[in-house]
């Protein structure tokens, strides 16, 4: 059998993007190395996983928010956190994220510097264990018609002129687009000849759940010291950020050597008296320079790597998924393949600008008088309300936008959540997964200027409780303003119309 789409893949990034791609009516295969979902690694509390706005706001318009919301993390009304919680998470004072362990109080962010973003039922910010969404978006997928073979990591890739072929698990498969989000160490990225740029790490970072002989030795939350980095979150995880260039990485510790490892770094004389479990990162950070060549594209963890600093590598992932999946669909279904160079165009300088936050962080950290002269400023600006809010646009992701080449400040962004008199509200408007048209006054009659574009398109009249001073609202598959208006201007429309559609294809949306 010849799949439309073989993802190479089965965490979030490779799962979300074959839920994208079962919803347009693609054949998707998924290809995992792994044998089982379930991993120590992603279970609390070394699974734990912050979850930005875009990624909300994406799972909401699919229909996912209320399962992965169940088992979020961090619910008042469960009382304290669980044990090995970020410390910066269970403070009384609400907080709204961090920037290299300093963090910024959520009742100094100003959200109306953001006028684009309505009142909606759907957060900024969400804390869940990584299994438990795997799960979720797993079960959709699967619901969708999507076929996920585990125990079968990619081991080589051929490359034809209309399919690709994939040797995995001692089978051999073919599709018609081949999809890496197999991780940063990815085969499908090293095989098809990625070039993958950037910096080297100048840090091991060791995550070790432990058993302590007296954990009030150590102080909870980040600290910076003169060896590096110790974060503790009581009773027993520890994160250490060792300045080695990276030489520790993978390297196996047993309970004396991450002891010695712990007292060096902490600077003090604790004692480890069980390793559970111990695992290693970096701050290397690299990105691909394309993220297709021919019918290989990449996605996720495959296309940039980055240290974990911020939680910030996940919601990339998800935001690339989101954004190909439409893409990748219509060109299956007789779109030109033109529309898949959008996805290099907009996704490459998110990716590139994450990549630069987390080696701020970095800066931050490093030790040394200079890197604690300039975080005592950076704690200082994030006081503030000004400072407050540039870290929260950042962390949350609320001011991302897509140049597609129009001067309106809402065109490139995610769409309002805008409510309808009817109730419905916009994120419910996209589970489908197709384009939506919201003409607010009627006497425009805007619908009926793309009628013959309607099959593709949801076109809806009707008034707002806030339409933003606009009279209409085109908004992509993925959630993306397209187009707006605040008169009657059927002809900017139906240019806008024509151009997006002659691009993705007459069959794409059903």
């Amino acid at each position: 059998m010849r799949y439309d789409i073989v993802i190479a893949g089965a965490g979030p990034v490779g799962l979300f993007l074959a839920c994208e791609l079962g919803q347009a009516g693609c054949s998707v295969l998924v290809l995992e190395q792994a044998v089982s979902p379930e991993s120590p690694l992603k279970r609390l509390p070394f699974g734990l996983r912050g979850l930005n706005a875009p990624t909300l706001e994406a799972l909401d318009r699919r229909g996912l928010l209320d399962a992965v919301a169940a088992g979020q993390v961090l619910k008042p009304e469960k009382g304290p956190p669980p044990p090995g919680t970020a410390h910066w998470l269970s403070q009384p004072r609400r907080l709204g994220g961090h920037f290299a362990g300093i963090p910024f109080a959520l009742d100094n962010v100003d959200s109306g510097r953001w006028p684009w973003r309505l009142p909606s039922p759907v957060g900024t910010q969400m804390a869940v264990e990584l299994q438990a969404l795997e799960a979720v978006l797993a079960e959709r997928a699967q619901a969708l018609g999507v076929v996920i073979l585990r125990g079968a990591g990619v081991q080589e890739v051929r490359l034809g002129s209309d399919e690709v072929q994939v040797e995995a698990g001692g089978q051999s498969f073919r599709g018609r687009w081949l999809v890496g989000c197999d991780g940063g160490r990815s085969t499908v990225r090293k095989q098809c000849g990625f070039t993958f740029a950037g910096t080297d790490p100048e840090f091991t970072g060791h995550s070790l759940s432990v058993e302590l002989e007296d954990p009030t030795l150590l102080s909870p939350g980040r600290h910076t010291t003169a060896q590096g980095m110790c974060n503790f979150n009581p009773p027993g995880t520890i994160a250490l950020a060792d300045f080695d260039g990276g030489a520790g990485h993978r390297q196996p510790l047993d309970r004396e050597s991450a002891q010695a490892l712990l007292r060096r770094i902490s600077g003090r004389d604790a004692t480890i008296t069980t390793l559970q479990l111990a695992t290693t990162w970096t701050d290397g950070a690299r990105q691909a320079t394309a993220y297709r060549r021919g019918r290989v594209l990449l996605a996720g963890d495959a296309a940039h790597v980055h240290s974990p600093l911020g939680g910030q590598g996940l919601n990339l992932g998800l935001g690339d998924a989101m954004n190909l999946g439409w893409k990748l669909a219509a060109v299956v279904h007789g779109a030109d393949e033109a529309l898949l160079d959008t996805y290099q165009a907009e996704r490459h300088p998110i990716g590139a600008r994450v990549l630069e936050w987390s080696r701020a962080q970095v800066a931050l950290m490093r030790p040394g008088a200079g890197s604690r002269a300039l975080a005592a400023i950076v704690a200082d600006l994030a006081e503030t309300r000004d400072g407050a809010t540039y870290l929260a646009e950042r962390v949350w992701g609320v001011g991302q936008q897509l140049d597609l080449g129009q001067a309106h400040p809402l065109v490139g962004r995610s769409t309002p959540d805008v409510l309808l008199a009817d109730g419905r509200r916009m994120g419910e408007l996209l589970r489908a997964g197709q384009a939506v048209l919201l003409v607010f006054d009627p006497a425009a009659s805007l619908c009926a200027s793309v009628d013959v574009e309607r099959s593709r398109i949801l076109c809806i009249e009707q008034p707002a409780v806030d339409s933003l001073g606009l009279s209409a609202l085109l908004v992509r598959p993925d959630g993306m303003v397209a187009w707006t208006s605040d008169g009657t201007d059927a002809a900017g429309l139906t240019q806008a119309v024509r151009e997006w559609m002659g691009a993705v294809g007459r069959e794409t949306i059903a």
